[in-house]
């Protein structure tokens, strides 16, 4: 079913994204999903897609919007076929989305529930503002304010569950946040201040009321309202009605049981019954329950059945109908511990317990024999309790590490404890042991006392299961069932089905940890592992030719001479494939991994070159190119480039010649990517060569989108023939996203963010830089790429220097810098922080100022001279600002000459401001003219 996204940038997915084309299509969907499935007239359609009275033929528009939408939305409708989503309804049309299928109702939904749980997924679903794109638009205000304030009564909910369940330092850390951005909401203030109480922190509560109180008379002229009021006394006279709700402290090896110790404690049933896998944590949960219950005075009893099924247990409750006497008039609480192994008789008597009696068992549920499934059935007629232990969750591991290795882990290591461990508690703990005692790497391994239980449980099961399990753990953590009867030779079903039942696999085909995997994985032998993973890769070859990455993944692993040649050719293919998903940290690796086994092959080296780029590592990316070139290779280096000045202009030159060198016998496409490549490395030279190169580059890309995208940001690189051409390079910017937007192109959907971000900065739309500042970083956040931060932290630093924040600035301005300094773009980093601190008044001669010191040098040393000898400024995003530093210097120095020739070249900027660049900002370019 496909989804529709709205809570933050409009998205569709069926599962995966669905291309939207151009931003009037999306602002036809988004104005459909606004009316919540009523019908939207045509003409109102229209009108609001074109933010006011439409233009002449704009209903035709829209009909192509519409057909174009439906083709997106319902690919696979037969021709003439009705439209099932988006229908015509007269007067105009109406979106017939499943109520479910659209991320704000399934929101409401949460909010209504209310627990927890509930609301943590109703929250998880918001990835921005809603409706994000339409802020400024009428039809879509009233649904962006309702939707806003459901999202600050799901904050402040979720906040007072976080206190029902005695969690109050979770709660003031979320909150403090919250009020900050959202300072009049009182009720967010009593819950912020109540938390910091029942975290221990009185005083803190009671300054976050001050501050709560001085806000509202600040901003509103009024008092606290009697809530507000009436916590502060109670804080003040430490009253006991601010305490938590009475509940007794759970066991300290309980982690992350509390809603199902809740639910021990909620129930009136005779028979809970608290099943897992073994180490789930089954007896903890238990043990925690039964000191509850024994602190009222209540008694209770222990039994355990044997280790094997059918073998004696301690089970002394056999005289419970009798011994009324000796255990007092209460109820009973009878534990039961592993009774998927107790025989007919413990089930018999357990099934006849008298009624003031309450039971608890345990019991693993991985491995049920017939007799537990009998007894379940008989179980049923008592309608008991059952609640299943699942792994634990981030928050619960990372507590139990904590208390088990003496430190706060990491959220990395915290992520991959529990990925490896699936959150099984006994796994956690020795894992854990192992990481406090050996360090991080330790992460990777298997502890001893983990492999010994898995090793034993592995004995236990028949042998044709067993060799089975041998042979599936070659194929990783995810099993094929096919592939992995072609290794076996015969039909591994059933003991595909044995090996589940023993909980070695989740549903036959997923390995239930990964340290089982790694477990039994690592107990093969070398030559095993060899012979295995060469006739899986062949296997795989046979049933799935076009699945590179697994065979890939088993002729690299087979580590064979014979198998080198297919594992660097399924490498390189399957690292292509990650470049076109948009994945290029798995394309780094996969192209390593094919450089591992033809270490002279020159697209890998190209590949790896384009990967790393994308990732960051700039100055192995040049290496790499620089050494494919010297083994003959020319890159037509498809990877996205903002800032108009090389890096290395030596391998730049020797690019662009080689790339004039082809040009000389190419046409075509061919033609059109090394035209783009050659204006690529032509950047920021005064060369007509690059110009020509770009226009022609995009007239010969055709309909092939990556082709055109990338004569784009030639295109872009070379589109300062004079100063003030912000407009043209937000064209760019705006088709860039269009295209990038219907093909998935996402490290150009990024460039197209940070091209509109500097126009829009020269055009003095702040708002609309801001809006794509924060799509790019949610692009960098999504896939990671490392180097779009760097850009939006230099445009966060312009935006306090545009708010006359000097002295915010020049810090924020001074950190950007440090992270540019690592970020191996030297063609940007030399002299800019000296050049963006001039632009705010805070430079100082230990700022070094690069490239742009003859540009400053007659403002800062009074140098006629200087002003009149400047050098011809380089076509770049920074040529407006230099020729203001210049202009300011020619009128504070008198020099009407200089301040006529130099007014001259910067006429054309006259309505934006010298901010194109979106780093720094110099203000109005008609005030220095």
């Amino acid at each position: 079913m496909i989804s529709f996204g709205v809570l933050g940038p409009l998205e569709a997915r069926d599962p995966d994204p669905v291309p939207l084309k151009g931003p009037r299509h999306r602002a036809v969907l988004a104005r459909l999903l606004v009316a919540r499935g009523r019908v939207v007239p045509v003409g109102v359609l229209a009108d609001d897609v074109w933010s006011g009275t439409a233009p002449p033929g704009a209903l035709a528009a829209i009909r192509t919007f519409v057909a174009d939408l439906r083709r997106a939305l319902e690919p696979d409708r037969p021709p003439r076929a009705e439209p099932r989503l988006l229908v015509t309804a007269a007067p105009g049309y109406a979106l017939r989305a499943a109520p479910a299928s659209v991320d704000a109702v399934r929101f409401e939904h949460l909010l209504a529930v209310g627990t927890l749980e509930a609301l943590d997924e109703a929250l998880a679903l918001w990835r921005g503002p809603a409706y994000a794109e339409w802020s400024q638009q009428p039809w879509a205000r009233a649904e962006i304010d309702r939707l806003d304030e459901l999202h600050q009564l799901a904050v402040e909910r979720r906040a007072a569950a976080l206190l029902d369940r005695d969690r109050p330092a979770e709660a003031a850390s979320d909150l403090r946040a919250f009020v900050a951005a959202h300072p009049l909401r009182e009720e967010s203030w009593r819950l912020l201040a109540l938390a910091l109480y029942r975290s221990g922190r009185q005083g803190d509560a009671l300054a976050a009321l001050r501050e709560a109180r001085d806000t509202l008379v600040s901003e509103l002229g009024v008092d606290q309202g009697p809530a507000l009021r009436a916590l502060e006394r109670d804080i003040l006279a430490q009253s006991e009605s601010l305490a938590p709700p009475g509940r007794a402290e759970p066991s300290a090896r309980l982690f992350g049981r509390d809603d199902e110790l809740a639910r021990l404690r909620g129930s009136t049933a005779s028979v809970a019954l608290v099943e897992g896998e073994a180490g789930a944590g089954k007896s903890a949960l238990a043990e925690a329950f039964a000191r509850e219950w024994a602190s009222s005075g209540r008694p209770v009893r222990w039994g355990r059945a044997g280790e094997h099924e059918g073998a004696p247990g301690t089970w002394p409750w056999s005289d419970l109908r009798t011994a009324g006497d000796e255990l007092g008039p209460g109820p009973v609480l009878l534990v039961a511990e592993d009774v998927h192994r107790a025989d007919k008789d413990v089930w018999d008597v357990l099934a006849a317990l008298p009624g003031r009696v309450r039971l608890l068992a345990t019991a693993r549920d991985t491995d049920p024999g017939p007799q537990y499934v009998a007894f379940l059935a008989r179980l049923a007629r008592a309608e008991p309790l059952r609640i299943r232990l699942g792994g634990l969750d981030e928050r619960a591991t990372a507590g139990l590490a904590r208390e088990v290795g003496g430190r706060e882990l990491e959220a990395w290591e915290v992520h991959l404890l529990r990925e490896r461990t699936g959150g099984n508690p006994f796994f956690v703990r020795e894992l854990a042991r192992l990481l406090a005692a050996e360090g991080p790497a330790a992460l990777r391994t298997v502890p001893p006392g983990v492999r010994d239980v898995i090793r034993h449980r592995l004995a236990q099961l028949p042998e044709p299961a067993r060799d089975v399990l041998l042979r599936a753990s070659v194929l990783g953590r995810d099993v094929d069932p096919e592939l992995l009867a072609a290794l076996a030779g015969t039909d591994v079903l059933d003991a595909l089905e044995e090996a589940t039942r023993a909980g070695f696999l989740a549903d036959g085909t997923r390995f239930a940890h990964v340290l089982v995997r790694d477990t039994i994985y690592g107990d093969l032998s070398q030559p095993r592992r060899a012979a295995w993973h060469k006739a899986a890769g062949e296997a795989a070859e046979a049933l799935s030719p076009g699945d590179v990455d697994v065979m890939a993944y088993h002729f690299t692993a087979s580590a064979l001479r014979t198998t080198a040649p297919k594992a660097a050719r399924y490498s390189a293919a399957a690292a292509a494939r990650a470049e076109r998903r948009n994945n290029p940290h798995e394309a780094a690796r996969l192209w390593r991994q094919s450089l591992a086994h033809a270490p002279d092959d020159v697209d890998s080296l190209l590949g790896l070159s384009r990967a790393l780029a994308v990732i960051g590592h700039l100055a192995e990316s040049r290496r790499l190119r620089a050494a494919a070139m010297s083994r003959g290779g020319l890159d037509t280096f498809a990877v996205p480039a903002i800032w108009p000045r090389n890096d290395d202009e030596h391998l730049s030159a020797a690019i662009a010649a080689a790339a004039t060198q082809a040009l000389r016998h190419a046409s075509g496409q061919a033609r059109s990517r090394l035209l783009s490549t050659l204006a690529m490395e032509l950047r920021g030279a005064r060369d007509a060569r690059g110009i020509e190169a770009a226009k022609e580059a995009y007239a010969l890309a055709g309909a092939d989108p990556a082709l055109r995208a990338l004569a784009l940001n030639a295109r872009f690189l070379h589109s300062f023939p004079a100063p003030g051409q912000a407009p043209a390079r937000m064209a760019i910017a705006e088709e860039l996203l269009d295209l990038s937007s219907a093909h998935d192109l996402v490290t150009f959907a990024v460039l197209g963010h940070l091209i509109a971000l500097q126009s829009a900065c020269a055009l003095d739309d702040l708002a609309r830089a801001d809006s794509h500042a924060a799509a790019a970083d949610a692009l960098s956040a999504r896939y990671g790429l490392p180097v779009v931060p760097v850009f939006t932290a230099w445009y966060a630093a312009l935006r306090l220097a545009a708010a006359g924040a000097a002295d915010e600035a020049e810090r924020a301005y001074r950190a950007a810098d440090a992270v540019l300094a690592k970020s191996q773009m030297p063609g940007m980093h030399e002299g800019l922080l000296g050049l963006a601190l001039l632009s705010i008044d805070r430079w100082t001669p230990s700022d070094d100022l690069g490239p742009y010191e003859p540009w400053a040098r007659p403002l800062l040393h009074r140098d006629r001279q200087a002003l009149r000898d400047l050098p011809p400024s380089p076509h770049d995003l920074l040529w407006e600002a230099r020729l203001c530093l210049a202009l300011r210097a020619a009128r504070e120095l008198g020099d009407t000459t200089s301040h006529a020739r130099l007014s001259a070249q910067l006429r054309p900027a006259a309505g934006e401001h010298a901010a194109g660049s979106g780093v720094l900002t110099l203000g109005r370019v008609a005030d220095y003219l």
